[in-house]
């Protein structure tokens, strides 16, 4: 993608990965509106980085996301960059009972969310000269981590709708990107600094380095491996990251 002179949406943007790129673009002079659910943590984020707005956002209200984007067009007619950040990962046992309501917050905020949210922009943004939709996905996408089921199917359906929407705007003016991201020392799960854990701003470094490419996926080196998921032999390859995690579990 065109990583200057861009009018960039982030959802999920006050903290984490979603923060760590808005402040990226924001020091390369893009303009970026970052939207949360929190106002405080918005006024944290412009406080810290003059420039930057906020934009109070429930990704997983349907009319939310139609009053948000209304307002994107409104006031920022350049906006050209959509990047599909929020998300929520919650444990949960495939094996037991999994609140249902828990399951329709996580499908609402981290599939249904940027669906609609893109679904709400695309006539905008292939209006404009150039643009993208960046979506974050995660590894656990193709190498699903079972006591994230639901997360982990979120992330798998996301990444196939992406590939979905690619084709489908191949000869418009808007390019697709999926970013996804390993085990990140974010507070998604809990920022531990557990030595397995990518430190933030090395992946962030790394992914502005491939968002400024024109790869499809942007991918760490650390994780290419498990991307390259070995066909009939995933369930061997599951099995196994699973039972290293079992014995060696996630901080929570």
């Amino acid at each position: 993608m065109r990583m200057t002179g861009n009018t960039i949406f982030i959802t999920g943007g006050t903290s984490g990965i979603g923060r760590g790129l808005a402040e990226a673009f924001h020091k390369l002079g893009n303009k970026v509106i970052v939207a949360g659910r929190r106002r405080a943590l918005l006024d944290e984020v412009t406080m810290a980085n003059p420039g930057i707005d906020g934009i109070e956002l429930d990704i997983a209200d349907a009319a939310d996301i139609e009053r948000v984007a209304s307002r994107l067009m409104q006031t920022y007619p350049a906006l050209n960059v959509l990047i599909n950040n929020a998300g929520i990962m919650p444990f949960d046992d495939a094996g037991g009972t999994i609140d249902d309501a828990t399951s329709h917050k996580i499908v609402d905020t981290n599939l249904l969310g940027p669906i609609r949210l893109t679904s709400a922009l695309i006539g905008h943004l292939r209006a404009q000269p150039h643009a993208t939709v960046i979506h974050n996905t995660s590894i656990l996408a193709y190498v699903p981590l079972a006591t994230t089921a639901v997360y982990s199917a979120t992330k798998a359906a996301l990444h196939s709708y992406a590939l979905s929407q690619r084709f489908m705007l191949r000869d418009t003016s808007v390019s697709v990107q999926e970013i996804a991201p390993p085990w990140v020392d974010t507070d998604l799960i809990k920022k531990s600094g557990d030595p397995r854990a990518m430190p933030l701003d090395i992946f962030i470094e790394k992914t502005m380095a491939g968002l400024a490419t024109e790869a499809e996926e942007v991918i760490v080196d650390e994780i290419k491996a498990l991307r390259d998921n070995p066909g009939s032999g995933e369930h061997t390859l599951i099995h196994g990251f699973n039972l290293e995690l079992v014995a060696n579990p996630i901080p929570v």
